[in-house]
């Protein structure tokens, strides 16, 4: 079996010229995207980032700094995914006025400490020594009774 050559081309070579755009582009400087978009549209790029990244985002500049901490939008969704492990706590700090970003940060920590409880990551502690070093925050009563019974059912 014989390979073929390879054919020549015989159409010319296509050079294609520099057109302009049929919409002229608005100049942006490279940079903070947050100077040339409208705050909503920045407030959903943000939406994009996790808890951990925002809070960072948040310490970039103070442009970003005021978008993201003046954004309830923002910090509601993150809030409410927290919610479902300390629900009473979010609505009560909610009921007293704390701000959906305070509220968050108040009760992340209560939730991954709840969680860590009802997981049993705390059932064979023998000593507050064992405890040393661990995130640990005042709970609420209807908390601890879900713990203790969570404790008692295994």
């Amino acid at each position: 079996m014989q390979r073929d050559a390879p054919r020549a081309s015989s159409a010319p070579p296509v050079h294609c010229e520099r057109r302009r755009p049929l919409v002229s582009a608005r100049r942006v400087p490279p940079g903070n995207f947050a100077e040339a978009l409208p705050t909503e549209m920045s407030v959903r790029i943000f939406g994009e980032l996790d808890t951990e990244s925002l809070c960072s985002a948040s310490r970039t500049c103070r442009l970003w700094h005021d978008i993201i901490e003046e954004s309830e939008q923002l910090w509601r969704s993150r809030c409410l995914l927290v919610g479902a492990v300390c629900q009473r706590e979010v609505d009560r700090d909610r009921r007293n006025g704390l701000s959906w970003k305070v509220t968050l940060v108040r009760n992340y920590t209560r939730s991954c400490v709840k969680r860590d409880w009802l997981r049993g990551r705390y059932s064979h502690v023998r000593s507050a020594n064992e405890l040393s070093g661990r995130r640990m925050t005042p709970l609420d009563a209807e908390s601890w009774g879900e713990i203790l019974q969570a404790e008692l059912d295994r």
